[in-house]
């Protein structure tokens, strides 16, 4: 009878190393792509928000990222922030870091009449504003003394209403300028006021200034009118 020929073991070894290599090499990718598309839903800023906006639904946008080890630094869309305040300014595609929040808030809400003129046309909720009060006989002021004086500055704007739309308004249309800030700084802005018309001025970036500030009053001389005599 024919001898059989009997394979060598060496081999049958080489040919389970190859199947384990290759089991490995199946397992390791599975793991890579499974870990690079583990993603959590977290908030971030619709729009550049300041320090002290007190946040609404709107202000906030779901999504998508990966942050493995610092994923509890942020805030998951399973809570609901509304309602909480910003302890500092977030800009638009930031995400919400928890740290940004205030544990407790002081603020309260001030709405300040503003004639449409003397408003910025962009004024929007999350804006940081000074306020100033000027003398203005049209607008009922009974201070004429033609000075300017800065009454809040550094607010952050809670809301905007009263804005007239369309070519058919008033271009004396008053608007409401809901404005943060220290309970206890209410009385004294309302008395830098005085009864004088505002001015609100947009400061440039969310991200300027701290917490809202207290009532200052700068008082900032208006230049006299110069007129001309007749020539001869």
């Amino acid at each position: 009878m024919p001898r059989r020929v009997r394979p060598q073991r060496w081999l049958d070894l080489r040919l389970v190393l190859g199947v384990l290599l290759v089991l490995g090499s199946v397992l390791i990718g599975a793991r890579v792509v499974t870990a690079a598309g583990a993603t959590i839903p977290v908030w971030a800023a619709a729009g550049d928000l300041a320090a002290g906006t007190v946040l609404e639904p709107d202000d906030l946008v779901a999504v998508q990222v990966r942050l493995d080890d610092v994923a509890a630094g942020y805030l998951a869309t399973s809570t609901d922030p509304a309602g909480q305040v910003l302890g500092r300014a977030v800009l638009a595609g930031e995400l919400l870091p928890r740290a940004a929040l205030d544990a407790v808030s002081e603020q309260v809400q001030l709405a300040l009449p503003v004639q449409a003129g003397y408003a910025p046309p962009g004024l929007a909720r999350g804006q940081r504003v000074d306020v100033y009060a000027v003398a203005d006989p049209a607008a009922g002021a009974t201070d004429t003394s033609g000075e300017v004086s800065l009454v809040l500055g550094g607010a952050p704007v809670q809301a905007v209403s009263g804005r007239g739309e369309g070519v058919l308004s008033a271009a004396t249309t008053t608007i409401q300028v809901v404005v943060g800030l220290d309970a206890d700084d209410v009385p004294g802005v309302l008395l830098a006021i005085g009864g004088r018309a505002l001015v609100v001025v947009v400061r440039d970036g969310a991200a300027e200034g701290g917490p809202s500030a207290g009532p200052t009053t700068t008082t900032v001389p208006t230049p006299a009118p110069t007129s001309a005599g007749p020539t001869g």
